[in-house]
């Protein structure tokens, strides 16, 4: 994972080229977030249709999701220049290291999102559009430009934008906005202050550098771990009420209960440690938790 690879020490080569050039404007969208924000869209779909919905509209859904994602990440990257070249986890990026000028990327953001909002208007559905157009929005414009600069609860208040693409999702399927959708934004917005809270841990001298005012900058690493802890346990607490409630059924319950625990025992063991270990260990399980829970969501509305 070239994320934990430039928080260790060790950096990812570069292509030559054509293909060098495009692959630095694909990482400008950030191609390993966006493959995140897709796996929680095709899991709503699948869960609004109750099995696979019609390849069409999976596939532009999917494709107008990437573009619009890929436009708001790059447009952070833009914004973002002047403290990812401070930092190891982020001065490789093609901006920083001068292989895509800000010109260049707001050029290539624009029509990305252009692309990406005129698919999903005309091909998916007008919802479905105007959705993901706001979560994208509101990244740049709410996390990007004010939130990251300003305070600490920047991840918290900006995990909305990453926690939208299910809504989209849903929305595509079956043109308004169901439970199921709701429970699983509610479960990646708590998600993901534990789950870049424990990336901050072993990034946070960068962070100083870059005066971007993380958590454990502002308010320490005890403190931090602590946060973690309670989050971990809302998180896991939120996702079990979605089968209380009726919105999943049995095969959910399981497995959200057996993720969730493993989540909560890895903060548990953060909370204590004074390595990176268990840092490391909660970030790369969080990601195993997200992909998993989204396919036990998806096997309780099919099989269920």
């Amino acid at each position: 994972m070239n994320t934990l690879a430039r928080v260790e020490g060790s950096l990812p080569l570069r292509a030559l080229g054509w293909r060098g050039i495009l692959l630095d404007y694909v990482e400008l969208g950030k191609p390993r977030i966006v493959l995140l924000l897709l796996i929680t869209t095709a899991a709503a779909m699948l869960m609004a249709a109750r099995g696979l919905p019609p390849l069409g509209l999976l596939a532009w859904t999917l494709l107008g999701g990437a573009l619009s994602a890929g436009s708001a990440s790059a447009f952070n990257c833009v914004f973002d220049r002047d403290i990812d070249k401070l930092m190891r986890r982020t001065m490789t990026r093609p901006i920083p290291t001068g292989r895509i000028s800000p010109a260049s990327a707001i050029v290539a953001a624009t029509l990305a999102g252009t692309a990406g909002f005129a698919i999903l208007y005309l091909l998916v559905n007008p919802l479905a559009a105007w959705l993901s157009l706001a979560g994208n929005l509101y990244y740049v414009f709410v996390y990007t430009i004010w939130l990251k600069r300003s305070t600490p609860q920047n991840i918290v208040i900006g995990g909305a934008a990453g926690a939208v693409p299910p809504l989209v999702g849903w929305a595509a399927v079956t043109g308004h906005i169901g439970a199921p959708a709701i429970g699983l934004f509610a479960i990646i917005f708590l998600w993901t202050p534990p789950h870049f809270w424990a990336l901050s841990l072993m990034t946070n001298v960068d962070y100083d550098k870059a005066r971007i005012p993380m958590f454990p900058n502002v308010y320490g690493v005890p403190r931090t771990k602590r946060e973690i802890l309670l989050y971990s346990l809302v998180l896991v607490g939120v996702s079990l009420t979605l089968v209380d409630i009726r919105v999943m059924g049995a095969i959910y319950g399981v497995a959200a209960t057996i993720l969730g625990a493993i989540f909560v025992y890895d903060a548990i063991k953060l909370k204590g440690d004074d390595t990176r270990k268990w840092a490391r260990a909660l970030f790369k399980f969080s990601l195993v938790y997200l992909a998993l829970l989204c396919v036990a969501m998806v096997a309780d509305r099919i099989f269920g």
